[in-house]
């Protein structure tokens, strides 16, 4: 009969499941944050770009959809000579007004009179999949289409790189701005499936903390 304890002590067997199970958790730890770096630098590579219908009416919604067109086309123009994010940013900022009107033209083409407004904006964003490639959670900058009073369902996507918008010919594919590990993560999702979900209930958490103090 084998005893566990003797007059309090852990025997050798139990020290070493403990020691183990120490080593484990500490892996598991080195390796989630070296995801979580990783992670952090894709945000700090792309543009989001999300569009915010007036309401949830199948007509207002309809429209969001005509506004997106509109806006992505804008924006294949906008950021065709963008190489990195930061270009992206510039450019988004200096073409504000040119993307609104854009979408603005296109509400009232459609026979509404909304008012769209067009920003720069941190906002937080769940995992997403875009084609092939899968975008961890977290806050991004974004360029943010506002139409009317913006209480209806958004569409989201990512503007720079042109993942789902019409691009430039020249336009930078996601390869050519993440590096080979960052790739990996979007690409092979599936091989980072429960790193990805702490990442998502963290960030979750972290925004939820965010909008308190906003």
């Amino acid at each position: 009969m084998r005893t566990l304890r003797i007059d309090g002590c852990k025997t050798p067997a139990s020290r070493l499941v403990r020691a183990v199970a120490a080593a484990l958790m500490l892996s598991v730890a080195v390796s989630l944050c070296g995801f979580t770096g990783q992670c952090n630098e894709i945000r700090g590579r792309v543009l989001r770009l999300h569009v915010l219908a007036n309401s949830n009416s199948k007509e207002d919604q309809q429209l969001k959809l005509k506004v997106r067109d509109c806006v992505a086309k804008a924006a294949a123009d906008v950021f065709g000579d963008a190489e990195n994010q930061a270009d992206a940013l510039m450019l988004a900022n200096d073409s504000l007004d040119e993307l609104r009107q854009a979408a603005q033209q296109c509400v009232y083409d459609e026979g509404y009179d909304y008012q769209v407004k067009a920003e720069l904006a941190k906002m937080y964003f769940t995992t997403r999949r875009y084609g092939a490639a899968t975008l961890p959670a977290g806050t991004y900058d974004a360029l943010r289409i506002t139409i009317g009073d913006g209480r209806g369902d958004n569409w989201w996507c990512v503007v720079f790189p042109p993942l789902c918008v019409s691009a430039a010919a020249k336009s930078p594919e996601l390869s050519d701005v993440l590096e080979p590990g960052q790739e990996k993560i979007v690409a092979e999702p599936q091989r980072f499936q429960i790193r990805f979900k702490v990442v998502e209930i963290f960030e979750g958490i972290a925004n939820f903390f965010r909008g308190l103090f906003d």
